[in-house]
């Protein structure tokens, strides 16, 4: 079996066996963090951080979470929100007025945090996501493919932007900066997005799936639906210094998973953790107030959306390109987080899930 390192309550001994028949299944390297009332009671990892298993996943290894880092953006919103600074029923141009061209001035801020804007495609060459003057501007040009609110189709890159630059306008700071300023730093949480150099040696790099190499591109469609338009993102350009370096709000954070559950567990305990309010009970359950239930145009399933999380009965989280998880439990006070380097093709990936119910095992105990 695996090696797993780092600590558990003996409660939750179910959750470091599932990681371990993850990497004795043939994956690279993970870390898995269980949070309770703030507190870690799982914070485990194992595995290797490069594709050539060479160099052992250590306690503070970072990884790419993908789309997790959507949850992580949509936080500073909230907060925002709950600050009074920010409207979601406002129209985006209200902050943002170069937004409301081209049929976008009836576009609401729920709308961006809620996939239901119409503009789910990422339609520029990839170096322009590393330039936020110039990602923002094509959005602010690009014409809506539905009527805002009518509709959810996933936002798979330009959420980020989206939501990044309401912030930046009121905020006067990157969502990066606001981010690392106003959440990450006042828990202590390593995580990042818009990574600099000092911490490059931290990183643990993508690895294909199976038989795929780094040529290997994101699609977000499954099932029957088309694939999504625009351009398509490899895991090369993840791996690559530009994209550490950019802010790209809705892919490109890096942390592990004691930072991801750590920061999310400020959503699971109604605002607080380890004595830092970021946001009122109140704020909290904002997010939760569905904004949409049907078919996403994108994705080709049945989605629930609040305000920037997945709704999934009284479950709240969202999951990245790659595997990585974060799931919010409310109800328990419980944040659970996986974050990977190892990929596998999407269709028959349910790592996460497996993580996440593995948590719930050690709840039952913690309820008896």
């Amino acid at each position: 079996m695996a090696d797993i390192q780092g600590s558990y309550d003996d409660l939750f001994t179910a959750v470091p066996s599932a990681l371990a028949t993850l990497l004795d299944e043939g994956d690279a390297g993970a870390s898995v963090a269980v949070f309770v009332d703030g507190e870690p009671v799982v914070d485990v990892w194992g595995g290797f951080a490069d594709a050539d298993r060479t160099v052992p996943w250590e306690r503070d290894t970072i990884v790419n979470v993908w789309s997790v880092t959507k949850t992580m953006t949509a936080l500073c919103a909230l907060v925002l929100a709950d600050r009074g600074e920010l409207d979601p029923d406002a129209p985006v141009a209200r902050y943002w007025p170069e937004f409301a061209a081209v049929g976008k001035e009836k576009v609401l801020v729920r709308h961006l945090l809620a996939h239901t804007a119409g503009l789910p495609d990422w339609e520029g060459p990839v170096d322009e996501l590393y330039d936020w003057p110039s990602a923002t501007a094509r959005l602010a040009r690009q014409a809506p493919r539905w009527a805002p609110g009518s509709a959810a189709g996933y936002h798979s890159l330009t959420q980020g932007f989206l939501v990044g630059e309401v912030v930046r306008r009121i905020t006067g700071r990157m969502v990066g900066e606001y981010f690392a300023e106003e959440v990450a730093g006042p828990l202590g949480a390593d995580f990042h997005i818009g990574l600099s150099a000092e911490h490059d040696h931290r990183v643990a790099l993508t690895v294909p799936p199976p038989s795929r190499g780094e040529d290997y591109t994101a699609s977000t469609s499954v099932g029957n639906a088309g694939p999504a338009a625009g351009t398509g993102i490899r895991v090369r350009d993840g791996n690559g210094v530009a994209w550490r370096r950019a802010q790209i709000p809705a892919a490109s954070g890096f942390g592990n998973a004691r930072s991801v559950a750590l920061v999310q567990s400020a959503m699971a305990c109604r605002g607080a953790v380890r004595g830092v309010r970021l946001l009122s009970p109140a704020g909290c359950e904002r997010a939760w107030v569905e904004q949409f239930s049907g078919d996403d145009r994108i994705l080709g399933r049945p989605v629930r959306y609040g305000l920037g999380y997945g709704l999934f009965g009284s479950t709240y989280g969202w999951g990245g390109w790659g595997g990585s998880v974060v799931m919010v439990e409310p109800d328990a006070r419980m944040a659970v987080a996986y974050v990977t380097n190892q990929m596998r093709e999407p269709a028959e990936d349910q790592r996460g899930l497996e993580i996440v119910m593995s948590a719930y095992d050690g709840l039952q105990g913690l309820r008896s």
